[in-house]
């Protein structure tokens, strides 16, 4: 069968450096910082004391503080995100089928504040199971995507992914598929996260997996530095509207880019490290430029999933200059988790906005908080350190990985 054509025809984007896709876009090319003092709780004696949070954000601006209050923050992010998208796109959804839209949305973790609170109110309590109506609705993942599908109406393809911090690529990739078989004419996608709470701080510094740069929060987000100590913990949401080629021409859509391709690999290695010689990043990475039906040469910009942790960056370069050989030194790289910090599920979503208003406006991003080179990366390689770069970016691929060994990449193109 002939496969379909996608394409991108709205953004949404609720970050730590930017609550809308202008705002974030423009923390991004001037190097900005999201880290800073944690607000949300007292965080006097966990091991790290800083994250990338939202800022400046009042649901109240957005919804009815009664049917906010049914929804965990993860799903407001994503509400707001999405609402952003739907305009950008102008979709006149009156006028299209409904059955034809869908909602694949992507989030690792979910409700985990709503479960915290929850659990800390039953253990002050008598034993007597005493919990809110909205407890399992509100933490469940996959109420992100029912939320958005009831207010607009949608009633095509309706699921969250959930593969840890590569979730919202795994969304994509998902709606990607879905549209270029023909299963629908527009999905809805992306990713949400809500995590800068007691039970995440305190999970991943359990895991040793969080920077501890106390003294100097904005610039603890450092990949591919000699001195990095681990990732810098985000949160917020992106939204994608993808339109199957056709229909989007149709209606005269603004087209961002086209999604050409995306790859899915195992690591089938460890519950948290990556595979030392990055086995699985090298065939996800080959997967996709196989699906996309184009060469290595061919990339011009990779943003990486580049975390800030000592193994995953090394790896994840070593893999880069396996697949690309010599053309790695031609292309630009970048991580742009210096900036918003890791937002777990939604990571890949925004990266992928990145990626795509990086190919629109001909500009590389940074990689911020970089002072001193890794003696065991090639310094050869353009890291894009510290200054965003002027270039000609015709096609950008997206990095993103999770615990558990799940790698997928996507793969965009300039229309």
């Amino acid at each position: 069968m002939i496969l379909k054509r996608v394409v991108v025809t709205g953004l949404g984007a609720l970050t730590p450096i930017g609550n809308t896709v202008k705002e974030y876009w423009d923390g991004l090319q001037n190097g900005k910082s999201g880290a800073a003092p944690i607000t949300r709780f007292d965080s006097t004696l966990f091991k790290t004391k800083f994250a990338c949070e939202v800022k400046n954000f009042d649901i109240g601006n957005f919804m009815d503080r009664k049917e906010a209050r049914k929804m965990d923050p993860f799903t407001q992010y994503a509400m707001v995100a999405v609402d952003e998208a739907i305009k950008d796109a102008n979709l006149p959804i009156a006028e299209l089928n409904p059955n034809r839209i869908g909602v694949i949305w992507g989030s690792g973790i979910g409700g985990l504040l709503t479960f915290q609170e929850e659990v800390k109110v039953y253990a002050k309590g008598d034993g007597t199971p005493r919990f809110n109506p909205f407890f399992i609705p509100k933490m469940i993942p996959d109420l992100s995507a029912g939320h958005i599908s009831i207010k607009y109406g949608f009633r095509g393809p309706n699921y969250v992914t959930v593969s840890a911090c590569a979730s919202s690529t795994n969304a994509l990739y998902d709606a990607f598929t879905y549209l270029r078989l023909g299963k629908a004419d527009i999905i809805v996608s992306g990713g949400s996260e809500a995590a800068v709470c007691e039970a995440g701080v305190g999970g991943f510094n359990s895991l040793k997996a969080l920077s501890e740069r106390n003294n100097s929060p904005e610039t603890a987000s450092r990949p591919y530095d000699k001195d990095r100590d681990g990732f810098v913990l985000g949160e917020g949401a992106g939204a994608l509207i993808l339109e199957e080629y056709e229909h989007a021409k149709k209606r005269g859509a603004k087209i961002y880019a086209e999604v050409i391709g995306g790859g899915m690999s195992s690591d089938a290695y460890h519950i948290t490290a990556p595979h030392p010689e990055g086995a699985g990043i090298i065939q996800v990475m080959y997967n996709a430029l196989e699906d996309a039906e184009i060469k290595p040469e061919q990339i011009d910009y990779i943003n990486t999933h580049g975390t800030s942790t000592p193994l995953g960056d090394l790896g994840e370069i070593r893999a880069i200059q396996k697949v690309f050989g010599e053309h790695a030194y031609k292309m630009n790289i970048s991580s742009t988790k210096s900036m918003t910090g890791h937002l777990l599920g939604a990571a890949g979503a925004i990266e992928s906005i990145a990626c795509i208003m990086a190919i629109n406006q001909s500009v590389v991003p940074p990689t911020i908080n970089h002072f001193e080179d890794d003696p065991d990366l090639d310094p050869k390689l353009n890291m894009t350190f510290n200054t965003a770069q002027k270039r000609e970016i015709n096609i950008a691929l997206s990095n993103t990985f999770g615990f558990g060994g799940h790698n997928f990449s996507v793969i965009f193109k300039k229309h």
